[in-house]
Formats: structure tokens, sequence, C-alpha cells
């Protein structure tokens, strides 16, 4: 075959990933407070963006309410999953198929800045403008420059730096994030593999295969799923994991009630090299992620409301509070568009109106596209929300996916971040996704949440003199329908940190005065 040079006309098509479509992906995932405090540092760089007075007006009424009533809104918003047996109300005799039909799927009063009537109409100083503008503008941005060289930088974005690097497929990346957003505040990764990989649909080996990528970046010791495993890696990237030290490792219980001759005779290395082990181990960290910016707690906002209507079925709208309504003035564009004659001015105040433009329709797109997640999620958990987390459905993201014919990347970032209110609490949309496990009585297949809620019930029901052992619980969820292995209740267990049944009895013969 000759290999020679020439020109060629090919055409083809492909998506092309412009940096506004990758803001507008990025918009999906962000919560509700990462949402407004975007949304004022593009209103703070663009002269024709506009806050709608009526919702600021509408935020500082609802502080003075907040603030007057600050105990009954504490208690609304710490409703956690756990407190679900206390707010389960009574039977409804409705049809879950008329439910559907009578979901209230109203958009009314979400976004107005796209349509020419809501446009504002408050003129701004023109000279303050021109003089004043791109001075201000420039000194502010230094300030923040400045500003930000102090920070701390939080553990989330430097892993999302190492994740943008790292992985070229989608897919990938996506199954990264759900690692990185599901670190505890010490950097480990404690959630159920299969439960993560089944939300995602994708295998567990490929779930495991990112995980063990995830695991090489820095901090060494992140996305470790126990301490041993943390202590591995950060030996690992010491290149001082040899035999000795994985006995040593293996054996942490041993060196935790210090028993010492025992730990060295396991690890076959002489009085001098164990000592030399131990301070190795003691100068490892076992929290990975306390060097990084702590993620500081912060107030629940549901981004959707959900609640029974007269009729039986399910009233479904978006929170106002947590939507940001943004406004364009083009009067003010009109005016500076007549008056500045420059070149350079023309084209700013051309990019300004273009982003203006980019901004509520991507606002008004992200609305809607949380308002098609959370009406099929509604639709596919009808039981749950009418008779409580007993009847939780299993479901995954593809599920959800394919019924508003959308990918499931989008919906995996709609639902980060992102809370439902409802009668029985607040609840993060990802609580709605659950692995499914067989029953054994050939009815539909059990939610593991449902599964967990159980046995929290079991446990909590039991006496200081019958305390349930694992085989046990496995047995009542057999005699139920719940084909369930004695391994994966001892991991749903540990997960709500439920201790053994060997500690429950100690504990609660101590709280009867009983004799152990």
């Amino acid at each position: 075959m000759k290999i020679s040079q020439r020109l060629q006309l090919k055409q083809s098509q492909s998506l092309v990933m412009t940096p506004q479509l990758v803001q507008s992906i990025k918009l999906l995932q962000l919560s509700n407070l990462e949402l407004a405090e975007f949304v004022c540092d593009e209103i703070e760089k663009n002269p024709l963006l506009e806050l709608d007075p009526a919702s600021q007006d509408h935020s500082r009424r609802q502080n003075q309410d907040e603030n007057a009533s600050s105990d009954n809104a504490s208690k609304e918003v710490s409703a956690t999953p756990s407190d679900l047996s206390e707010m389960v109300s009574g039977e409804l005799p409705i049809d879950a198929v008329n439910r559907e039909n009578v979901i209230d799927t109203s958009f009314e009063n979400v976004y107005d800045a796209g349509t020419a009537g809501a446009e504002m109409v408050k003129q701004k100083e023109l000279p303050a403008f021109q003089n004043t503008g791109s001075s201000s503008a420039a000194s502010s941005q230094d300030m923040d420059f400045v500003a930000r060289l102090g920070e701390p930088e939080s553990l989330i974005r430097h892993l999302e730096t190492q994740i943008a690097c790292t992985f070229r497929q989608a897919k990938n990346r996506d199954i990264a994030r759900e690692i990185a957003h599901g670190l505890d505040q010490d950097g480990y990764f404690r959630e159920d593999i299969t439960e993560a990989a089944s939300r995602l649909d994708v295998s567990v080996g490929q779930f495991e295969t990112i995980l063990e990528r995830f695991q090489e970046f820095e901090p060494a010791g992140v996305g470790a799923r126990n301490l041993a495993e943390c202590l591995t890696l950060q030996l690992k990237d010491k290149n001082r994991f040899d035999p000795a030290m994985e006995m040593l490792i293996t054996n942490l219980g041993l060196l935790a009630r210090q028993e010492f001759t025992t730990l060295e005779k396991h690890c076959g290395v002489s009085r001098e090299d164990f000592q030399d082990m131990i301070k190795e181990i003691k100068a490892l960290d076992p929290r990975p992620a306390a060097q990084y910016e702590p993620v500081l707690a912060e107030p629940v906002i549901p981004d959707v409301l959900v609640q029974q209507n007269q009729v039986g079925g399910w009233s479904i709208e978006l929170n106002p509070d947590a939507l940001p309504k943004v406004l364009v003035n083009r009067n003010y564009h009109a005016e500076l568009a007549s008056s500045i004659e420059t070149p350079d001015g023309q084209e700013f105040i051309s990019e300004c109106l273009d982003t203006a433009n980019w901004l509520t329709k991507s606002l008004d797109q992200r609305a809607q596209t949380i308002m098609k997640v959370a009406i099929e999620i509604v639709k596919q958990q009808d039981m749950f929300f009418s008779e409580g987390v007993e009847h939780l459905r299993p479901l995954n993201l593809k599920t959800v996916a394919d019924a508003i014919k959308m990918h499931e990347s989008t919906v995996s970032r709609v639902t980060s971040n992102k809370y439902l209110m409802c009668d029985r609490g607040v609840f993060e949309l990802k609580y709605f996704f659950s692995t499914a496990l067989s029953s054994s009585h050939g009815e539909a297949a059990h939610s593991a949440e449902a599964v967990r809620h159980k046995i929290r019930q079991m446990i909590d029901a039991e006496q200081a003199d019958r305390i349930l052992s694992d085989d046990l619980i496995v047995t009542n969820l057999q005699n139920i329908g719940i084909e369930i292995a004695r391994r994966t209740v001892a991991k749903y267990r540990e997960a709500m940190r439920i201790p053994s049944s060997v500690q429950r009895r100690r504990t609660k013969r101590n709280i009867t005065g009983t004799a152990d």
C-alpha cells in the first residue's frame, strides 16, 4: 500500500461543547445556595442584569419571618429519613393511578425573565457607567483575587480538578463525582458500592475500577472505605507497603489493644524494625480530609414542594424562594447602545446582552428539568408519599431518564444537592433512588432503603433480654418475604451506625440495671 499525502474534503456531524453549553450543564448540579451566589456574581459583572425587586422584598420578609419563628423553622428543616416513623400519617384510600392523572404540574411564576413584559424599565446613570464602571469592575476583580489567595481550598474543588484531568469519558467523570460528593468529613467513602452503582446504572466492576483510580488522588488516603484501607493507600503512596506492613495493617485490632508482642510475632520483624513501623503508622493521617476547608453545615432549602391536593393527588411545584428571578433591562441596553460610539464599547454591550439572555434561558431550562425529574420521582414513588418509607420502591437513574427522555448524566446532576419537601420531611432527591432486593413470595422487589428502615424498627423494638442477632433479623425478614444475606444485614446495620448485638445487649442491660 502506497503512503502519500493528499487533501480531502469530508462532511460530518459532531457535537461541539461551547463554553456556554458547559456552563449550562454545570448550572444543573449547583445547589440553590451555590446558584444564588453564581447569579450574584453575574449581576455584578453584567450591567444589564437585575434581580426582580419583588423577589428581594419577599426574601426580606422571609428572613424576618424566619427570625421570628426560628424554632419552628429548625424543626421543619431538621426532618430526616430516620424520623419517618414519627411522621407517617394514616392510610389514604386513593388509587395510585388516579394520583398520576391529577398531578399538578403548574409552572407559572417561576421565571419571567424570558418575556418582554417582565423586563426591567429602571434607568441607570449613564455617566456613572462610562466613567467608573470599568475601573470599579477591575478593582473589584483584583480585590476578589487577593481575597481568594487567603482562602483555604475545599476538598471537593481540589478533587474536581483532578477528576477533570484524569477521566475523559463523561460516564467515568460522573462516577468519580458521585464518589467525591459521597465522601464524609474525614474523606472516607462509606456508601454501599452496589447501591451507588445501581443508582448510576453502571456495573459494580466499573464503579470499583473508577474508585481505585479515585484513590490515587491527592490527598493520599482519600476515598478509602475504612481505616485500614486509608493507611494502606498512604503507605503505597510512600512506597512503604511491604509484607510486614501489610500484616501490621491487617491486625490493627492488636495494635489498638497494644498487644505489641503478639503483633511483632505476626509481622516477623525484629524489635527495632517493629518500633520503626509503629512510628511510620503514627505519622500517617487517619483523616485525609482534615487539612482542607471543612464543609460548613448549610440550611436546607427545598427546591421542590410536594403537597396532597383536594382530589387526592399530589401538587408539585418549585419553591420560589430557591429560584433567583433574573431580569434583563433592555431599556438600559438601548440607551447604552445609542450613547456609546466606540467599537469596543459596542462589542462589550453586545456581549453583555448575549450573556444576560443566555443566563435567563439557562435558569429557565434548569428549573424545567428539575420539575420534570421531580414529577417522575413522585409518580414512581407514589406509595412512599401516601404510606411511608416501608413502601419505597427500587429506582435507578435509567428508569427516570428513559421516562422523561433525558440522559442519565443529566438526571444525576439534577438530583445532586437538590431537596424535596413533603408531609414526611425534607429529603434529597437521591434518597428516592435505591437498589432492589429480591422477594421470596413472588412479589415486587423491595427497596434497600425500605429494608434498612425495617431493620431499624426491629432493633428499636427489641427488649434488653431479647436482643436480635443478625441471624434472627435475617429470619424475621425472610418471614415477611425479603430475601437477604446475613452479611448484607450486618452491612446495613453498620451503615446506620447501629452497634452489634453484643454491644446493644450490654448497653441496654446497663440502662435497665439488669446484671450481665
